[in-house]
């Protein structure tokens, strides 16, 4: 299969886009979803963060406490802040909703490569089959990118996001940003039509155009297994060496400059990235970014705030 493709992103540009799975979990008394409002919400939050952060949607699925999103990106720190921006909208609406501040700190984003053949299949098809998890059938769950999938006719009718006014844009999609380029389409309920902004295209090829393969790669899947290399692992510890190593490439690839040459500011930009994607101490962060234990403890403090 052709991981690595050529797509449009929405902000019209051409470029490689190679495969990611995002996750944002919560923990069991971090409940992101309470109600289908709540799950209406977080879907279209997808789709907007996606337009803002440039990066393509794949496949979704949105459960009680947290969602699984494969995007095609430019790079790992595209595929990042788009995680990182569903959850600052999505913080913002449970806020207001709920009166309640600062109940998503503990919300973890998650960003992974998906750099081999198996890992982008058994990713596009451990994607959906999250909805067992909400006590669903795979094919009947509403809050999920699924039924975009091997559609043979064109995408359902509905209402054009791009005709809607400032106000109904602010209503439905909790947004009041230009979206008159989007071909999003609204159905009779106001949800967002998955078909309407998923990239099914990557999925079936991904699958040599067979819904069967799909649908017996998702009944085959080792949930434990995927789980652990997905969401779990990101958040191993690892040792100083291998923590230096990637955040040094890290360093070259966003300011064309190693750690030793970096800013305070930029090394705070670099700690909040480790902070949100890998299981360490401050202490070990301190160390690697050549900082000290109180600037890192007060950073992380400034964070966690947020």
């Amino acid at each position: 299969m052709q991981r690595v493709v050529i797509r449009p992103l929405p902000s019209g540009k051409t470029c490689h886009v190679h495969p990611f799975h995002v996750c944002l979990k919560g923990t069991e008394s971090s409940v992101l979803c309470r109600d289908d409002e709540d799950y209406d919400a977080m879907v279209k939050i997808i789709a907007v963060s996606s337009r803002r952060k440039d990066v393509i949607v794949v496949i979704y699925t949105v459960v009680s406490n947290h969602c699984h999103i494969v995007v095609l990106a430019p790079s790992q720190a595209e595929a990042f802040a788009f995680g990182e921006e569903i959850k600052r909208m999505y913080s913002m609406w449970f806020s207001r909703k709920y009166d309640e501040k600062g109940a998503l700190r503990r919300i973890q984003t998650s960003a992974i490569w998906l750099d081999s053949d198996w890992s982008v299949r058994n990713a596009l098809a451990y994607v959906p089959r999250n909805a067992l998890d909400n006590g669903c059938n795979v094919d009947e769950y509403r809050w999920s990118g699924y039924s975009a999938m091997f559609r043979k006719a064109s995408v359902p009718s509905g209402r054009p996001v791009s005709g809607l006014t400032r106000r109904e844009k602010e209503r439905f999609l909790h947004t009041g940003e230009n979206l008159g380029s989007v071909r999003w389409m609204l159905d009779g309920e106001g949800h967002l039509i998955p078909a309407s902004f998923c990239d099914s295209k990557y999925l079936e090829q991904a699958f040599e155009g067979s819904q069967a393969f799909f649908l017996k790669t998702i009944g085959s899947l080792n949930p434990a297994e995927m789980s652990q290399k997905l969401v779990d692992s990101p958040r191993t510890r690892v040792t100083d060496v291998e923590i230096f190593k990637s955040v040094e490439e890290l360093s070259i690839k966003w300011f064309s400059a190693g750690l030793a040459n970096l800013s305070f500011e930029r090394k705070l930009r670099l700690l909040s990235y480790v902070f949100r994607t890998r299981k360490t101490s401050s202490h070990q962060q301190a160390r690697v970014l050549g900082l000290s234990r109180e600037q890192v403890d007060s950073a992380l403090s400034k964070l966690n705030a947020k």
